[in-house]
């Protein structure tokens, strides 16, 4: 296939892409004789994101594995927890046998965000191009780093789907770089940017200012790339699939993405428990609950995470958040001198999880209430500036069913975004 060009397969309405037409796309965009005796590098998420991505690196292996001189695999761990050998291959679906004997030769590898020896500056976004990008938000140079074991590779090729996310608008593409495999500083950069802008004008919009950032970044990186991206819906079925180019082929995506993850809902609710799932270990990627649904909590309302598996607030950054505590924008804005050498893509999250609110006189006001229902302890949850609810107090089927009564049950929340069909002016976005 030529560089420039997407190949795709969306299937008619209510259908998926099945196993087969998987295989014929990957077949299409990863000729063998283009494959033969490189070194390939697999960029994979980890265990945070629902998708079929053992289907499509099986497939994959199948059709260059035998002619490659190495084909390894690589975590997009950003900051998150590293992967064990049992974790890589429940993420690839590959049983401990075929691990051995099909996979024997394959390398699992975790992304070091926090080490420097694993990182390599490959340019620096400059001040005047930052504020360009920015709207004139910020003017500062960027470093941009990314895992040095890159370079060891021909060719880069990413596995990973795309959902309405808080930071770029829609993930995948070259996010699966950084903040995937990119070093702290530019994560720190473009998450802080994501708070200033905040979540509800950022999140489910394509051409956000951190999006350019990203593609500015990706474009330092010269290895060949291809990206193989997925769009997952609800019952965890592949409706959309594409290949190219990390841009093009993300572009594709979020087409189909923006029609398949979003629901529209009339007005806004007072209250909304929001259930994370199993994958999301940690509030670090538990907030998720949080920003897929603040836009259609109702001034003044309340949203519970609802999480008893969720016992830790954040192993590599929990110290630094207990510290901070959640809050507003505007709380750290206005007190910056405070607050601005913490990592900003603390201060991000941190925003993300509390939501919109101001910050007058010394008073801090949200616009909603969030309330953790989870394993971290009451007082825990006090220290942070959150609410806390005991979760055995809470009875699921007392929130379903009641949406006329300005009540919302969700069951997964994290990857399905809620907007209103008409946006207040705080949650316009493009």
């Amino acid at each position: 296939m030529p560089e420039s060009e997407v190949l795709s397969d969306v299937p008619a309405a209510g259908s998926a892409v099945n196993q087969a037409q998987v295989a014929d796309l990957i077949a299409r965009a990863c000729l063998p004789e283009r494959y033969r005796d490189q070194r390939v590098l697999v960029i994979v998420p980890d265990g945070t994101r629902t998708a079929p991505v053992g289907m499509l690196f099986q497939a994959l292996y199948k059709q260059i594995g035998h002619v490659v001189r190495q084909l390894d695999v690589i975590a997009a761990l950003g900051t998150h927890q590293p992967m064990s050998e049992a974790q890589f291959c429940e993420r690839l679906e590959v049983p401990e046998a075929d691990r051995k004997s099909t996979y024997g030769k394959v390398r699992f590898f975790n992304h070091e965000w926090n080490n420097p020896k694993a990182l390599r500056q490959i340019g620096a976004i400059s001040a005047d191009e930052i504020s360009k990008l920015t709207g004139g938000l910020f003017a500062m140079d960027v470093p941009v780093e990314i895992n040095a074991r890159i370079f060891d590779y021909d060719r880069l090729i990413i596995l990973g789907p795309v959902f309405p996310h808080e930071v770029v608008g829609f993930s995948g593409g070259n996010k699966y770089l950084f903040p995937g495999i990119g070093g702290p500083q530019i994560l720190n950069f473009f998450h802080w940017l994501s708070a200033v802008i905040t979540n509800p004008k950022i999140i489910g919009n394509q051409w956000t200012p951190v999006r350019r950032i990203v593609d500015k970044a990706g474009a330092f990186v010269g290895v060949d790339k291809l990206l193989l991206a997925m769009v997952v819906a609800p019952d965890k079925s592949l409706v959309g699939l594409f290949a190219g180019p990390p841009e093009g082929a993300w572009d594709a995506a979020v087409q189909v993405s923006r029609q398949v993850h979003i629901v529209y809902k009339d007005r806004p609710f007072h209250s909304v428990l929001s259930c994370a799932p199993k994958m999301y270990d940690e509030l670090w990627v538990g907030g998720k609950c949080m920003y897929k649904l603040e836009p259609v909590v109702a001034d003044g309302g309340e949203l519970i995470i609802y999480a008893p598996h969720i016992h830790e607030i954040c192993v590599s950054h929990g110290e630094h958040i207990r510290k901070a505590g959640y809050h507003c924008r505007d709380y750290f804005l206005k007190q910056w001198d405070k607050f601005k050498h913490f990592p900003w893509g603390v201060l991000a999250h941190c925003t993300h999880v509390y939501g919109l609110g101001t910050f007058e006189n010394g008073v801090e006001t949200p616009r909603v209430r969030v309330t953790l229902a989870t394993g971290i302890p009451e007082d825990v949850c006090r220290q942070i500036n959150l609410g806390y609810r005991d979760w055995r107090s809470i009875r699921a089927e007392e929130f379903q069913d009641r949406e006329e009564d300005g009540v919302l049950h969700v069951a997964k929340a994290g990857e399905m975004l809620y907007k209103l069909k008409n946006p207040p002016k705080w949650a316009a976005g493009e």
